[in-house]
C-alpha cells in the first residue's frame, strides 16, 4: 500500500504525467491485466532515465512495462507505479569498422530488425516475428529461429539505482538461456538503449528468408491475443512436445486455452482473466510433471498482486 505521503509524492514529480487506476490489459499483447495504481508514460531513452531516478528517490518500488509481452498481470492489478515505456527512437550507424543499430528500449524489436532487412543489414533478421520490446528482449535474451540478443547485443546503456549510468558490454550482462543478470535482479537496474550489430548482405536474400521466418510462424504458431512460447524448452526437449504428449492442446479454462496449433501458446480467446490463465499453468504443469516426470519453467513473468 502506497502511503498519503508517497502518493502526494508522485503527484508532485510527475504533474499531469501521472495517471491513476489505469486498466494495464490494454499494454499487454494478451489483453489481461488489472489496474496500476499509478502510471507514468515516457517517450524517450532520457524521459525513462528520469522517470526511475525520481521513483528511486521517492522510495518507491516500480515496474518497466515494454510491450507486455512476457508478462501476466493479475486481475487485482499491480501495486505502487508503472512505468510505460514507448521510447522508440532508432538510429542506423555505419563506420569503418562496423555497422549497427542503436534503438531505445521502448522500442518494438521486431520493428527494429525489419528495418534493418529493409536496408540489406543481417545480423538481427531471426528477430523480425518477435513480439515485444528492445529493453524485454535485452534482459531476457530472447531469441528465435537460431538466433538470440547474447549474440548480436554489442552494448546496453544501463543506469544502476540510485543513478549511474553505464554502457554494458554484452559479457557483463551475464547471459544464458532466457535469462540475464538483469532478469535476476529486478529492480536493480533499466535497460535506457542497446546497440546491436549488422552487417551488409543482399536485400534480396534476407527478404527471402524473412519470408520463410513469416511462414513457419505462421505454420506452427498461432494468431491472436497471446505470450509467445509459454514456457522454457528443457535442456534437450521441447516444451510444446512435452505439453502435447500431456494431452494439454485445446484444454480451456474459462475463456484462456492451450492452442491446438502448438501447444506452448497459451491463448486468450476474449475475456480471459489471469486467474483463468494461471490454472491453466498450474494444469499444464501438473499433467507434464505425472507424464513426462518433467518440471516445466515458465519464461513468461507474473506481475502484480496475487493470492496464490
Amino acid at each position: 500500500m502506497i502511503s498519503a505521503e508517497a502518493r502526494q509524492g508522485l503527484r508532485q514529480a510527475f504533474g499531469r504525467r501521472l495517471r491513476e487506476g489505469i486498466p494495464l490489459a490494454p499494454y499487454t499483447s494478451a489483453r489481461i491485466g488489472g489496474p496500476a495504481d499509478f502510471l507514468v508514460a515516457v517517450r524517450s531513452a532520457e524521459e525513462l532515465g528520469d522517470a526511475c531516478r525520481r521513483l528511486w528517490d521517492l522510495g518507491l518500488e516500480f515496474r518497466i512495462l515494454g510491450g507486455g509481452s512476457n508478462v501476466l498481470v493479475s486481475d487485482a492489478g499491480v501495486r505502487g507505479a508503472v512505468v510505460l515505456n514507448q521510447a522508440k527512437e532508432v538510429q542506423f550507424s555505419e563506420s569503418a569498422s562496423a555497422v549497427t543499430v542503436t534503438a531505445e528500449s521502448g522500442a518494438s524489436f521486431g520493428s527494429v530488425a525489419r528495418r534493418a532487412v529493409e536496408r540489406g543489414l543481417a545480423g538481427i533478421e531471426w528477430a523480425t516475428t518477435l513480439p515485444g520490446t528492445v529493453g524485454g528482449a535485452i534482459v531476457g535474451n530472447a531469441g528465435a529461429f537460431g538466433g538470440e540478443v547474447s549474440q548480436a547485443l554489442m552494448v546496453a546503456d544501463i543506469l544502476q539505482r540510485p543513478d549511474r549510468q553505464e554502457a554494458w558490454p554484452a559479457d557483463r550482462l551475464g547471459y544464458a538461456y532466457r535469462s540475464s543478470w538483469l532478469k535476476s535482479h529486478p529492480g536493480e537496474a533499466v535497460v535506457l538503449a542497446g546497440t546491436f550489430a549488422l552487417r551488409h548482405e543482399g536485400r534480396e536474400g534476407l527478404q527471402q528468408r524473412v519470408a520463410e521466418i513469416a511462414g513457419q510462424r505462421q505454420r506452427t504458431q498461432p494468431p491472436g491475443a497471446s505470450w509467445g512460447s509459454l514456457f522454457k524448452n528443457p535442456p534437450g526437449e521441447h516444451a510444446g512436445r512435452l505439453l502435447e504428449q500431456a494431452g494439454m492442446k485445446g484444454r480451456r479454462q474459462g475463456a484462456a486455452e492451450v492452442s491446438s496449433l502448438h501447444a506452448n501458446f497459451f491463448v486468450n480467446l476474449g475475456g480471459a482473466t489471469a486467474a483463468d490463465v494461471w490454472t491453466l499453468i498450474e494444469t499444464a504443469r501438473e499433467e507434464v510433471r505425472r507424464v513426462a516426470g518433467v518440471e516445466l519453467e515458465l519464461e513468461i513473468e507474473r506481475l502484480g498482486e496475487w493470492t496464490a
